[in-house]
């Protein structure tokens, strides 16, 4: 890493195969995925939404989080420059088996999303004692 220069990262829109039924764009958020001996840890950049434009769902093991912005706010300005373009996040996550899927906890502050999937008792690590 030392040396090595930064470059800005461009949004990715979402290349789904489902359609959408709001004329808008949405873009892949940057997310991080953790796993602890307990849990896995997800933490997604949503710069700018609000925690009641949030969606999050489980659905056929698939873990689907949508954020929408209110892009009316920014009717009318004339960006200089933008590195961060307007626009709703989408993405979508195939659940492994060990992830507790009543177990599910949500916290949004400064525009970072993260998600802890607890895992399932039995598929925490545990020590079997020898006899």
């Amino acid at each position: 890493m030392a040396g090595q220069e930064l470059e800005v990262q461009q949004k990715k829109e979402v290349e789904s195969q489902q359609e959408k039924t709001i004329p808008a764009r949405f873009y892949v958020p940057p997310t991080d995925i953790f796993e602890t001996a307990d849990a896995l840890k997800i933490v997604m950049e949503v710069p700018g939404v609000p925690k009641e434009a949030v969606d999050v769902k489980i659905e056929n093991e698939v873990l689907s989080i949508e954020g929408r912005i209110e892009t009316t706010n920014y009717n009318g300005l004339e960006p200089l420059y933008t590195e961060y373009p307007i626009g709703h996040f989408a993405r979508s996550f195939t659940l492994p088996w060990q992830v507790d899927q009543q177990n599910i906890t949500a916290h949004l502050e400064d525009g970072v999303l993260t998600l802890t999937l607890n895992k399932r008792p039995e598929s925490k690590p545990r020590r079997i004692a020898i006899q």
